[in-house]
């Protein structure tokens, strides 16, 4: 993690594109910190989830109050419960921001990155998930990296998750 903080984060992201394992990893990860997990699709407006069931990709107007919403969610669990684990797929800087300043303290983003076509062939066996593969493109154009002043960590999407939830436990902690 690059932070010139040494205290664990109370807030974490899993991050990534649609089909990365944000809500598998989010969830193993929460379970191994034995912190409360928070799956943001569950939290956006139906408008959006029925825009995007339909394979129209979310603007900036979609996602500024659903990011405030995940945030909001965030530091009110931290708050009850010491830390907490959110998947949430913050692919722009410009997202992680507004949850952060929205949380109004920082967040350790671990991105889930990896090979688009791993990827899709995951994303292809999650039926009935809102998001459609025909989607992946547009999600992997926005995915902008880490800037050297963000509190993150990239982890490659074709190790196991026991591997993955290892390798993001031990940069948390």
């Amino acid at each position: 993690m690059s932070s010139s903080s040494s205290a664990q984060p109370r807030l974490i992201v899993v991050m990534g594109v649609s089909g990365a394992g944000k809500s598998t990893i989010g969830e193993e990860l929460a379970d191994r910190l034995e912190v409360p997990f928070i799956d943001a699709d569950n939290l956006h407006p139906r408008a959006n989830v029925e825009k995007m069931r339909g394979g129209t990709p979310l603007e900036d107007s979609d996602r500024w109050p659903w990011l405030e919403i995940v945030a909001d969610a965030m530091r009110n669990t931290a708050d009850t419960n010491g830390r907490v684990v959110c998947a949430c797929s913050a692919l722009r800087r410009a997202y992680r921001d507004c949850l952060t300043n929205r949380a109004e303290e920082p967040i350790a983003f671990v991105l889930l990155h990896g090979d688009k076509s791993v990827i899709a062939k995951r994303q292809a066996n999650r039926p009935g998930h809102f998001m459609p593969p025909a989607l992946l493109d547009s999600q992997f154009a926005t995915l902008e990296p880490f800037g050297p002043d963000e509190h993150g960590i990239t982890i490659d999407v074709a190790l196991t998750i026991d591997e993955i939830v290892d390798q993001a436990a031990e940069a948390l902690t």
